[in-house]
């Protein structure tokens, strides 16, 4: 397959590696060319574009048999809605003359507003209090509009807080003796690894359907409490302490890699389900929780620092 990867970053760039080994004709969208050896070298065509400016997509190829978006904003709502909302509806413009034969999106789970450590699936209400996740929202609405109107073959994946090498906000701030639990520590994460994350993309551009919404995280959401108890038990060292969880909110940064974490998308509490995801894409996870994959990532660093 003829493959683009749009934002081909700390998820795209693997996921091309992973793509181009399977066979298939990758490239890879960034903005600029800072990247262009480094795609080059993993197998990836470079192209350079900016999704926010049609002029600059217009000048593109438009012969992809699969295209996925994982762009990312780094800014507040005004740069989500330049980069999501508008970035989106110029790629669909762009490519409806001559559509792919599979559009993955990853959205977030942060477009779950649950406050009640309840259970969420891909029907249940969808109803974000903050400015950024209504907007992912309103990005998915474009998208099943343009599935419904125009018989664009999009596939959406709202995509928990990613983890992995170098990655992965509560972990890193435990490592720096900077982290915090909000209250009792109730609160529920939901995560996923990269490699997991990289896994489901492939499962959904085989097999997702078109019009269709996964949920892409573990099978185990976890309290803070208790994934911090794992932690503080693996490197032997004390639990972090709680203040209120309203002062961790004034005085959070959690960045975007971890939606349920990250104050630009709201404090949630809920439990992600990702039943769909296995019995329909077929996806098995390499790290089912967070046990696993970051046992995994204290080897690797146990073996960077030897």
């Amino acid at each position: 397959m003829r493959v683009l990867i749009v934002g081909c970053g700390y998820v795209g760039l693997p996921l091309g590696v992973e793509l181009v080994r399977l066979g298939h004709e990758v490239s890879g969208l960034r903005r600029n060319a800072s990247a262009e050896n480094e795609l080059k070298a993993a197998g990836i065509q470079p192209l350079f574009g900016d999704v926010t400016k049609p002029e600059t997509l217009a000048k593109l190829p438009q012969n992809f048999d699969w295209v996925v978006n994982c762009v990312a904003a780094g800014g507040g709502a005004e740069d989500y809605r330049q980069v999501y909302l508008q970035g989106t509806r110029n790629m669909i413009e762009w490519l409806a003359p001559n559509p792919p034969k599979k559009f993955v999106y990853t959205s977030s789970t942060s477009v779950y507003g649950q406050t009640d450590g309840s259970q969420v699936k891909e029907s249940s209400p969808t109803e974000p209090l903050v400015e950024t996740a209504k907007i992912l929202l309103e990005t998915e609405k474009l998208l099943l509009a343009a599935v419904a109107e125009r018989k664009f073959p999009a596939v959406i994946l709202r995509v928990a807080g990613i983890y992995g090498p170098d990655r992965g906000h509560w972990f890193k701030q435990f490592l720096k003796n900077e982290a915090r639990m909000e209250d009792d520590g109730s609160r529920f994460l939901n995560m996923i690894h990269r490699d997991d994350l990289i896994g489901c993309v492939i499962a959904a551009l085989k097999n997702g359907r078109s019009g269709e919404i996964y949920n892409a995280a573990d099978d185990e959401p976890v309290s803070q409490l208790h994934f911090f108890q794992w932690l503080a038990q693996a490197l032997d060292k004390p639990l972090p302490p709680s203040e209120p969880a309203a002062v961790a909110l004034a005085r959070s940064g959690a960045p975007r890699e971890n939606p349920d974490a990250s104050r630009k998308r709201g404090v949630t509490n809920k439990r992600v389900l990702n039943r769909k995801l296995k019995m329909e894409l077929g996806h098995q996870f390499k790290y089912p929780n967070f046990r696993k994959g970051y046992s995994a990532e204290l080897l690797r660093l146990d073996h960077a620092a030897s």
